[in-house]
């Protein structure tokens, strides 16, 4: 099967002159789950804003099915570390604002209110918020609000779903759980995942494949495929399969941060001599 989202050899270097990114290759086959781990700083939400076209590569380019990626698209959901539900919308409001916004707006047919409805209305129990329609963020806990806002992210149908660290800012026990229910969620909405994170457990449990990255400016260190089966439960943590993953990642992730420090002491070496 061919790649449906490619990030071929890009390169991010920010105004400030900070490299983020440097030939970074990545690609995702439809239907896939790919989770990106590397070191905090390593350029893993760089790499997820450039596949959302939210900026553009200083250096190579990103596709989507064929098609370069310069701009952001309904073809794409975003899910942040942070809910950012509007504080004035019910949970029901929020999910839909997305058919308000940009090209999103022309996409919903004058009489397809009922459609919207009912859209939301299975999201929301799809992401487990039943009864809460009509809750203001102020009444949802943590978890709950990134749960309104994974249904936001999906509520245009997109083919693709790109998560940055969704559940960092949450309690291990509630980021457990969610991370449960995303792999549910995920397999029901039939979209292609990117997940960005410093978990490798997550990672593991989520993931078809593992891309670990170097630190800054992030470059794949390698890939870790992961064969457990699927649906996926915390249970399997004990699997050798699990295991291995973990260790597999943990390794790479080890030795591209090793590989980092030795060439900057080199050349701090090197500068102090000259």
């Amino acid at each position: 099967m061919s790649a449906y989202l490619i990030a071929d050899a890009i390169s991010v270097t920010y105004a400030n002159g900070v490299e983020a990114l440097r030939r970074f290759t990545l690609e995702v086959k439809r239907g896939e789950f790919v989770a990106v781990v590397g070191p905090s700083g390593c350029g893993k939400s760089t790499l997820l804003r450039a596949l959302a076209g939210l900026i553009v590569p200083s250096a190579g380019q990103v596709r989507l099915d064929g098609h370069p990626v310069t701009q952001p698209s309904h073809q794409v959901g975003m899910l942040f570390q942070e809910p950012a539900l509007l504080p004035w919308r019910t949970v029901e409001k929020n999910i839909g604002l997305p058919f308000e916004l940009g090209n999103n707006a022309s996409r919903l047919p004058p009489g397809d209110a009922t459609w919207l409805r009912r859209r939301i209305a299975d999201l929301i129990q799809l992401v487990g918020l039943s009864g809460f329609e009509r809750a203001y963020p102020r009444e949802l806990s943590g978890g709950m609000a990134q749960r309104a806002a994974l249904a936001r992210a999906l509520v245009t149908e997109p083919p693709i779903l790109l998560l940055d660290e969704p559940f960092g800012a949450l309690d291990a026990l509630t980021r457990e759980t969610l991370t449960a229910a995303l792999e549910g969620i995920w397999r029901a909405s039939h979209t292609t995942g990117v997940l960005v994170t410093h978990s490798i457990p997550e990672a593991v449990f989520l993931a078809d494949r593992i891309v670990v990255s170097t630190p800054r400016p992030g470059q794949v260190s390698g890939v870790v495929e992961v064969p457990l089966p699927r649906p996926r439960a915390w249970e399997m943590e004990r699997l050798p399969e699990f295991v291995e993953a973990m260790q597999t990642a943990r390794s790479l992730l080890r030795a591209a941060c090793c590989a980092t420090t030795t060439a900057e002491t080199g050349r701090d070496v090197t500068a102090r001599a000259a």
